[in-house]
Protein backbone atom coordinates (compact mmCIF):
# COMPACT_ATOMS: atom_id res chain seq x y z
CA UNK A 1 0.00 0.00 0.00
CA UNK A 2 3.06 2.07 0.62
CA UNK A 3 4.11 2.04 -2.86
CA UNK A 4 0.78 3.37 -3.91
CA UNK A 5 0.79 6.27 -2.02
CA UNK A 6 4.02 7.10 -3.19
CA UNK A 7 2.82 6.76 -6.88
CA UNK A 8 -0.07 8.90 -6.04
CA UNK A 9 2.03 11.46 -5.14
CA UNK A 10 4.49 11.47 -7.92
CA UNK A 11 1.15 11.76 -10.51
CA UNK A 12 0.33 14.68 -8.23
CA UNK A 13 3.85 16.92 -7.98
CA UNK A 14 3.96 16.08 -12.09
CA UNK A 15 0.69 17.11 -12.55
CA UNK A 16 1.02 20.57 -10.44
CA UNK A 17 4.58 21.17 -11.90
CA UNK A 18 2.51 21.61 -15.61
CA UNK A 19 -0.11 23.88 -14.27
CA UNK A 20 2.51 26.26 -11.67
CA UNK A 21 1.83 29.51 -13.85
CA UNK A 22 -1.64 30.19 -14.63
CA UNK A 23 -0.77 33.89 -16.02
CA UNK A 24 1.31 32.64 -19.10
CA UNK A 25 -1.49 32.43 -21.59
CA UNK A 26 -2.31 36.05 -20.52
CA UNK A 27 1.63 37.30 -21.15
CA UNK A 28 1.23 35.86 -24.38
CA UNK A 29 -2.18 38.01 -24.90
CA UNK A 30 -0.42 41.01 -24.26
CA UNK A 31 2.41 40.13 -26.54
CA UNK A 32 -0.28 39.56 -29.49
CA UNK A 33 -1.54 42.77 -28.48
CA UNK A 34 1.20 45.05 -28.55
CA UNK A 35 2.39 43.83 -32.19
CA UNK A 36 -1.31 44.49 -33.33
CA UNK A 37 -0.86 48.10 -31.80
CA UNK A 38 2.72 48.80 -33.62
CA UNK A 39 1.01 47.66 -36.85
CA UNK A 40 -2.18 49.89 -36.67
CA UNK A 41 0.29 52.68 -35.56
CA UNK A 42 2.40 52.08 -38.86
CA UNK A 43 -0.93 51.62 -41.16
CA UNK A 44 -2.34 54.79 -39.86
CA UNK A 45 0.99 56.82 -40.31
CA UNK A 46 1.39 55.58 -43.83
CA UNK A 47 -2.03 56.55 -44.39
CA UNK A 48 -1.88 60.21 -43.16
CA UNK A 49 1.17 60.60 -45.13
CA UNK A 50 3.11 62.29 -42.00
CA UNK A 51 6.09 60.93 -43.42
CA UNK A 52 6.09 63.88 -46.03
CA UNK A 53 4.67 66.38 -43.07
CA UNK A 54 8.22 65.82 -41.13
CA UNK A 55 10.33 66.53 -44.04
CA UNK A 56 11.96 69.99 -43.44
CA UNK A 57 10.38 70.85 -47.57
CA UNK A 58 7.46 72.64 -48.42
CA UNK A 59 4.84 70.70 -48.96
CA UNK A 60 1.09 70.30 -50.46
CA UNK A 61 -1.30 67.66 -50.42
CA UNK A 62 -4.08 68.04 -52.49
CA UNK A 63 -7.01 64.75 -51.60
CA UNK A 64 -10.19 64.69 -54.41
CA UNK A 65 -9.20 67.58 -56.47
CA UNK A 66 -11.82 69.11 -58.70
CA UNK A 67 -15.33 67.08 -56.00
CA UNK A 68 -16.94 68.54 -53.50
CA UNK A 69 -15.11 66.99 -50.62
CA UNK A 70 -11.68 68.26 -51.93
CA UNK A 71 -9.19 69.31 -49.19
CA UNK A 72 -5.84 70.80 -48.94
CA UNK A 73 -3.06 70.51 -47.00
CA UNK A 74 0.04 73.07 -47.05
CA UNK A 75 2.88 72.71 -44.84
CA UNK A 76 4.82 75.74 -45.17
CA UNK A 77 7.98 76.01 -43.02
CA UNK A 78 6.77 74.68 -39.61
CA UNK A 79 3.34 76.09 -39.89
CA UNK A 80 0.52 73.39 -41.41
CA UNK A 81 -2.77 74.91 -43.14
CA UNK A 82 -5.57 72.55 -43.88
CA UNK A 83 -8.40 73.91 -46.77
CA UNK A 84 -11.79 72.43 -47.04
CA UNK A 85 -13.77 72.88 -50.08
CA UNK A 86 -17.10 74.60 -49.95
CA UNK A 87 -20.21 74.61 -52.07
CA UNK A 88 -19.97 78.41 -51.39
CA UNK A 89 -18.82 81.01 -54.06
CA UNK A 90 -15.61 83.20 -53.27
CA UNK A 91 -15.28 86.95 -53.42
CA UNK A 92 -13.52 89.39 -52.56
CA UNK A 93 -9.98 90.91 -53.04
CA UNK A 94 -6.93 88.46 -54.25
CA UNK A 95 -4.02 87.42 -56.64
CA UNK A 96 -4.01 84.60 -59.62
CA UNK A 97 -1.74 82.36 -57.92
CA UNK A 98 -1.42 79.71 -60.41
CA UNK A 99 -3.23 77.11 -62.12
CA UNK A 100 -3.63 73.48 -61.50
CA UNK A 101 -4.33 70.98 -64.73
CA UNK A 102 -5.48 67.43 -64.57
CA UNK A 103 -3.03 64.83 -66.36
CA UNK A 104 -4.75 61.80 -68.55
CA UNK A 105 -3.55 59.48 -65.80
CA UNK A 106 -5.71 61.62 -62.87
CA UNK A 107 -2.55 63.81 -61.05
CA UNK A 108 -3.10 67.01 -60.69
CA UNK A 109 -0.26 69.25 -61.73
CA UNK A 110 -0.05 72.83 -60.29
CA UNK A 111 1.84 75.59 -62.36
CA UNK A 112 2.23 78.78 -60.26
CA UNK A 113 1.83 82.63 -62.05
CA UNK A 114 4.28 84.49 -63.24
CA UNK A 115 5.29 87.56 -61.08
CA UNK A 116 5.00 90.62 -63.08
CA UNK A 117 8.33 92.33 -62.40
CA UNK A 118 7.71 96.11 -60.62
CA UNK A 119 10.13 99.03 -62.99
Amino acid sequence: MRHEQRRKRRVFLDNHEETADPMSGLANLFDVAMVFAVAFMVALVSFLQIPGMLQNKDYTVITNPGKPDMEIIVKEGEEIKHYEATDETGAGQGELLGKAYRLPDGRVVYVPAEKEKEE
